[in-house]
Parts: structure tokens; sequence; C-alpha cells
């Protein structure tokens, strides 16, 4: 741990995260890296450079984003090779986590560069903290595709898992995005909605998932703005532990005695004797 300021080191990439709304969220460590490196590249010059310029930082910026990264990729890394040091930022939040960056991290690791992480704002983490997540755990997805098949269809893979799951969206496939949650995952999941979270007209909703959608009609004001959307699990179907002890019971009556196939069964899915003995005699009358 260290208490006093730090400087980019020669040929190290460092991954910066930077706020995603309240510039006072930037972190002290980021600071010293974004006043030192050499070069900060940014996944949109302009917005990087109203942060640096609300810290009094003149490092010079290089574009890096979804449409050069590959390119762009290459001649960071030859830089890096020379000794320059990068900050690598994006728009908002941490680089390579639904933003660009994934692809020079890989790179510069495989060159036997080194990357170092500087932490900070996260918006997934932002809203997981005030959600009352008590199952602790759930599944960060990010952004769906944007076309309504391809989203329905990845939702559909989604479906049965039993943890909450994390979206990013915009506001221009917002309305779009929550209809089709409600159809393919169901009315009666709860969906949190967080848009522009830290910033000035911060939302955060929490309502049923078949009210969501009237929720956002009712003001036009709560379809701007960038969305992160907490869907509830998949809540198991009561009857779901004697599916899957049938499935079990119906493969050991194959091979063994209809009473020692119950036992095993049994044993094997928690599910009552009694219960299973009964449908045994309906798998295998004889």
């Amino acid at each position: 741990m260290s208490d006093t300021a730090q400087s980019a080191r020669p040929g190290t990439l460092y991954i910066v995260a930077t706020p995603i709304g309240n510039l006072r969220d930037i972190t002290l460590r980021a600071l010293d890296i974004l006043k030192s490196a050499d070069i900060v590249a940014a996944e949109d010059t302009r917005v990087t450079s109203g942060l640096l310029s609300a810290y009094g930082i003149q490092t010079k910026l290089y574009a890096y984003h979804e449409h050069n990264e590959h390119a762009a990729a290459e001649s960071l890394l030859r830089e890096l090779q020379t000794g320059k040091s990068i900050a690598l930022v994006s728009d908002a939040g941490t680089p390579g986590i639904s933003d660009p960056g994934a692809h020079i991290a890989v790179q510069a690791r495989q060159a036997g560069v080194k990357v170092v992480p500087i932490p900070g704002a996260s918006a997934a983490a932002a809203v997981m903290s005030v959600a009352g997540n008590t199952e602790g755990r759930w599944l960060f997805h990010g952004f769906l595709p944007h076309k309504a098949g391809a989203r329905q269809r990845e939702l559909e893979t989604l479906r049965a898992l039993p943890m909450p799951i994390l979206f990013y969206e915009s506001p221009h496939r917002i309305v779009e995005c929550i209809a089709d949650l409600e159809t393919v995952l169901g009315p009666e999941r709860r969906l949190l909605i967080a848009r522009e979270v830290t910033k000035l007209f911060e939302t955060i909703h929490d309502c049923a998932l078949g009210e969501a959608s009237a929720w956002l009609a009712a003001d036009a004001n709560r379809q701007r703005g960038e969305f992160v959307l907490l869907v509830s699990g998949a809540v198991a179907s009561p009857d779901a532990g004697m599916e899957q002890a049938q499935a079990l019971l119906e493969v050991l009556l194959d091979e063994l005695p209809a009473s020692q196939a119950v036992r095993l069964a049994a044993r094997i899915s928690g599910q009552r004797k009694n219960a299973l003995y009964d449908l045994a005699q309906r798998l295998k009358p004889e």
C-alpha cells in the first residue's frame, strides 16, 4: 500500500477506470497515472479531453475505439515496446467491460508488456450495491443484441438461470428491450431499473417486470440516459425436484428392481420414498 503519488512506469499499459457520470468519482491513483503517462488512449478523445481539462491534465491523447481497435492496438503496442507508458480509458467506467480495451490488453500481455489495472467507478457495481442482492451471486451480461430476434433468442438462453442478471442498455432501445424481457422472462419477475447512475437525474426504480413498460411510458424523461437493468432469477417450479427424480428413477428402473431403484432415487434426490414408489409403479407396473 502507498499513500504517495504514483507515476506511470515506462513500457507499462494501465487500464484506467474513469467516472460514469460524476467527475468527482475519479480516484487519486487514476489522476496520478493520467498525469504522468506518456499517452492517454481514449475511446472518444472529446469526452476524455473534458475529464482531463477538469483536472488540469495535458497528456497527449490518442484515439482508440471499436472502429480502429485492431490497428490502434498494434500502434500502441509499438509505443509500449519503445518504453512509452500508456493509460487506456473509455468514455465511462472500465475499458474492456462492455467497452473497447480487451484486445490491446491481450496483445500487450502476450508481448510481455506489463498490464496494470487502475480500478474505479463501475455502473454494475454501483447498482448491485443498492440492489439488496442477498443471494450473493449474480450474472453480468452487459449489452444484449440490437436486433429484436437476436435479443429474444439470447434471452431464451438465460431464462432458466436462477441468479439475478444485470444488463446494460441504451436509451434508443430501452423500450424494446423491456418489452422483450417481459415476453421471454415473464411479467412476474422483479426488475430494478437504474438510469443515469451518479448523474444529476439518477433514478432507481424497482417494479415487477410486467409493470416496467407502463412506468417508462408514463414520463418521456424516464426513457433518457444510460440504463442498468437487474432482473431477478428464475424461480424453480415446485415440481422441478420431482421431475428430476423421475428422470433418475427411470434410468434406475432399467437396471434395478423397483424397491432398490426407489431407495437409491430417494437418497440421491431427497424426494419421499412413498411418492417415488407410487411413481415407480406407474412407470413399471410389473
